[in-house]
């Protein structure tokens, strides 16, 4: 089994156009389903010098099986936000402990991250499973702040220290 993070890169935009138009996705990232592949490629270009951001690939047995990435880095007080999405097709062969894992090492002993923080929805029990197997811990509770699908969704604020 073949696993490794490795940094997006421009031919990487046709697979995270599929991720981010998908609606199951997007509802757990509270995000609409609909990005056109022009603004996709725009961000990219704006975000690839963004110093406040990294973004890798999740990569497995060669192929691109999803994204992670390290948010809103802040350099002064030493956090970030961690986000991922695993494609469909490669779901249940634990690529999300994996790349959590790696990226999580990767905020703490590469950047000098303390904290590496998490939204999630209270609904959302598999990711929940794996936030807190990889030692996130729930800081609060934020009631009826995303607006998906119709109705508004608590969501926990998960957070892991260095």
């Amino acid at each position: 089994m073949s696993f490794k993070l490795r940094i997006l890169e421009k031919n990487d935009l046709n697979k995270i156009y599929k991720l981010m138009n998908d609606e199951f996705n997007m509802s757990y990232w509270f995000r609409e389903p609909y990005l056109s592949f022009v603004e996709l490629e725009q961000y990219y270009e704006k975000q690839i010098l963004d110093n406040s951001q990294r973004h890798f690939a999740i990569e497995y047995e060669g192929k691109f099986a999803g994204l992670i990435e390290l948010v809103d880095i802040d350099n002064i007080h030493r956090h970030a936000e961690i986000q991922i999405i695993v494609d469909k097709e490669f779901r249940g062969l634990k690529l999300a402990q994996k790349a959590f894992k790696k990226c999580i090492q990767y905020g703490f002993e590469t950047i000098n991250l303390q904290k590496i923080y998490l939204y999630v929805d209270v609904e959302n029990k598999p990711a929940l499973k794996v936030y807190k197997k990889m030692g996130f811990e729930v800081e609060g509770t934020l009631k009826k702040h995303y607006f998906v699908n119709g109705k508004y969704h608590d969501v926990y604020f998960m957070s892991l220290f260095k």
